[in-house]
């Protein structure tokens, strides 16, 4: 009687066969990834908001890094970098932007609350859950300023939610958050540990493999940096450069609480973008600049291209041919003004008009680049007129960014990613809000993504069985007819 060893040998060969066939594609979906665009939106709290801006501490807050304002109480942190792996279901994800709270004045004009959140980060790792900030905060105790970078600040209620083998983008929506006990130190005291905070919804595009490896630089670029080497010919240096620049851009958000009036209840209303401008979620950027720079006499007089226009119930104004004058240490930006007059009809047009000015000291070049970054800006009675009166000259407006790039070599700033799906991250992920009586929610499309592969796995095994059995069965039925 023939022994069954070469039938077992069969089939354990063609299970590995099967299983060769299938896997790859698996594996392949679990590659490592690098996160790249993105935002993380948190009302930090709304009450201390509320206590903030209210009568008892008569305060305000500042948005800092591209930060913007979304919904009715949330702070949009943009540009999210790091990594996630698929495999683990670990996320590692950092953002920029910050926001800082200031009240209660005093007589010498600082404030007894002064609190500065900035560049969150948030980590998730077997089913657990942290978001790390850059803090700054006045002690209410002692008025002594601290400062930290990574301060855990809140724990996140990730436990239960699926985070492998997701797709792009990774979206999490409502997440519980708790104030954590170093949290509440960096918070000055204001609250305890375990004090719910305001829920983190975050979405981050992923991309798969690891970041392409710098560039290295050709001959010529490493010959310009040596030492007792010049840039290439008909290239300026940054300390001596003036004339005609080769590019510029500047950014300017108008103001913050009137792109909140615009889009609120009572205008219902919107902006459009012309020209090549673009829209940063905080501030708007009017490029491709032209014009000239004097790094001798610190002045500079640039036109850019591109046009946003505000329309409402009760509004419709444009601006556009947007330009920037720097003298004397002092910048003011212009811009064409069209405006309307919605119960008239008559439409209303001013070229040149002077909205802001702000302060410019220091316009050196640096490796090729003049970059001036969110300079305070204050109206001017011609932006008044340009805004119908709705704010008086003097009002702070948005700061004005500036960036001139004086080489062929120099790079603008860029603009905050806000990822791939800046509206409806919900629906654009396929996952879905649970309901608000349900606040323990948090879905990711990384769930899914490891639910396709489940079922991809799963399928392959009822095919290796199948297969795996049939070839058995021939097996044996051949064994056995050379045994008769």
């Amino acid at each position: 009687m023939l022994s069954s060893r070469p039938a077992r040998a069969f089939a354990v060969a063609l299970m590995a066969a099967v299983l060769g066939a299938l896997l790859p594609a698996t594996a392949a979906s679990a590659a490592p990834r690098t996160v790249q665009g993105g935002r993380l939106d948190w009302g930090i709290k709304s009450s201390f908001q509320s206590y903030v801006t209210g009568p008892i501490a008569q305060g305000n807050f500042a948005l800092q890094g591209g930060a913007a304002t979304v919904g009715g109480s949330q702070f949009r942190f943009h540009s999210a970098s790091g990594s996630y792996d698929p495999d683990s279901g670990a996320l590692n994800s950092r953002f920029a932007g910050g926001v800082r709270f200031t009240g209660h004045k005093k007589a010498d004009g600082s404030h007894e609350l002064d609190l500065t959140i900035s560049r969150p980060t948030v980590r998730i790792s077997g089913g657990s859950g942290t978001l790390y900030a850059d803090v700054s905060s006045r002690s209410k105790a002692t008025g002594a300023v601290t400062r930290a970078t990574g301060v855990p600040l809140a724990t996140l209620a990730v436990g239960g939610v699926n985070m492998k083998g997701g797709g792009s983008p990774i979206a999490l929506n409502n997440v519980p958050a708790t104030l954590t006990s170093q949290g509440a130190t960096a918070f000055a005291g204001y609250y305890t540990a375990g004090t719910p905070l305001d829920p983190v919804s975050l979405s981050a595009d992923v991309a798969a493999g690891p970041k392409e490896p710098a560039r290295t630089p050709d001959a010529k670029e490493s010959d310009a940096k040596k030492p007792g080497r010049t840039a290439p010919p008909g290239e300026p240096t940054g300390d001596q450069a003036s004339g005609a620049f080769r590019d510029a851009a500047v950014d300017w958000g108008v103001r913050r609480t009137f792109r909140e009036y615009v889009t609120g209840p009572l205008s219902k209303g919107g902006w459009e973008l012309g020209g090549g401008a673009q829209d940063g979620g905080a501030l708007f950027r009017f490029p491709q600049g032209k014009g000239v720079y004097d790094s001798k006499k610190q002045t500079l007089d640039a036109a850019f291209t591109g046009s946003v226009r505000f329309t409402g119930a009760h509004l419709d104004l444009n601006l556009s041919n947007v330009g920037v004058k720097v003298a004397d240490g002092k910048g003011t930006l212009v811009a064409d003004v069209a405006s309307k007059d919605l119960q008239s009809k008559k439409d209303t047009r001013t070229t040149g008009v002077p909205l802001v000015t702000f302060e410019a000291k220091n316009l050196t070049a640096k490796d090729g680049l003049v970059h001036l970054a969110e300079a305070p800006a204050t109206l001017t009675e011609g932006g008044s007129r340009a805004f119908g009166g709705m704010y008086k000259a003097g009002t702070d407006m948005d700061p004005v960014s500036l960036a001139v790039a004086v080489t062929d070599r120099a790079k603008l700033p860029a603009l905050p990613d806000l990822g791939s799906d800046t509206r409806t991250p919900a629906a654009a992920t396929g996952t879905a809000e649970k309901p608000a009586e349900e606040p323990r929610t948090a879905e990711t499309a990384a769930a899914s993504g490891s639910s396709h592969t489940a079922l991809y796995v799963a399928a392959g095994v009822g095919v290796l069985v199948l297969v795996a059995g049939a070839g058995y069965v021939a097996v044996r039925r051949r064994s056995a007819g050379s045994e008769s």
